[in-house]
C-alpha cells in the first residue's frame, strides 16, 4: 500500500478532482518548489491549536515536507490526523474551520478523508483525516528520516524539483510519480 496513493485508481481519482474544481468554478493550484521557510512550523503549530477544538480526541502531525527543516516544498502544511471516525467532523472543518472538502475526489478514497484550506486554488494547508495507525506511522518513519539524512533530503528535493518541472499542472501526477521514491524510505 503505498504511502500516498493507497491502491486508489489514479485515473479515477484525477477525474473526480476535476470534477470538484469545476463544481466550485475554481482552478487547481500549480506545482511550486519553493525554499524551506522557517515559518512553516510556527504555521502548523498555529493549525494544530486551532484543530483541537475541531478534532479533540485526534491525534495531530505535520508530516511532509514543510515539516523537514531545510527541505524544499510545495508552501502548503501537510497535516495528517488519527481519527476514531472519518465523515462525522467534516461539517465542523468545514463550516467552522474554513477547510473545503471535494466530495468527488474523497468518494475515490478509501478510510481516509482530504480536506485543503482555504480552498483547491490557493492552498495553505491540507489536511489528511486517516484511520490507521500503521499509515500515520509510515509518514512519521519518512519525515523522520528526511529530517536525519541531509542526502536523502537532498535526493528527494532535487526529485521534486524535477517532477514539478514535469507536471507543473497535474498534482496528481506530481504525488503519483514521487510515490515510489517515499515508498521505499518509509518503510
Amino acid at each position: 500500500m503505498s504511502i500516498h496513493r493507497h491502491g486508489d485508481d489514479i485515473k479515477t481519482r484525477h477525474t473526480a478532482a476535476a470534477r470538484d474544481l469545476t463544481a466550485s468554478g475554481q482552478r487547481d493550484a500549480p506545482v511550486e518548489i519553493v525554499d524551506y521557510d522557517p515559518t512553516w512550523p510556527d504555521r502548523f503549530a498555529d493549525e494544530h491549536a486551532r484543530l483541537q477544538a475541531l478534532l479533540p480526541d485526534a491525534e495531530v502531525h505535520h508530516i511532509g515536507s514543510t515539516a523537514v527543516r531545510g527541505l524544499a516544498a510545495k508552501p502548503v502544511i501537510d497535516v495528517m490526523a488519527l481519527v476514531e471516525d472519518l465523515d462525522p467532523p467534516i461539517p465542523a472543518l468545514v463550516e467552522q474551520g474554513g477547510y473545503a472538502y471535494p466530495a468527488a475526489y474523497n468518494m475515490t478514497l478509501d478510510r481516509r478523508r482530504w480536506l485543503c484550506r482555504p480552498s483547491a486554488e490557493h492552498r495553505t494547508h491540507h489536511l489528511h483525516l486517516i484511520l490507521d495507525r500503521p499509515l500515520l506511522d509510515r509518514h512519521l518513519r519518512f519525515r523522520d528520516r528526511l529530517r536525519a539524512d541531509q542526502g536523502l533530503r537532498d535526493r528527494y528535493a532535487a526529485l521534486k524539483l524535477d517532477l514539478a518541472a514535469r507536471h507543473p499542472t497535474d498534482r496528481e501526477a506530481y504525488t503519483a510519480a514521487k510515490s515510489a521514491f517515499v515508498e521505499q524510505n518509509s518503510c
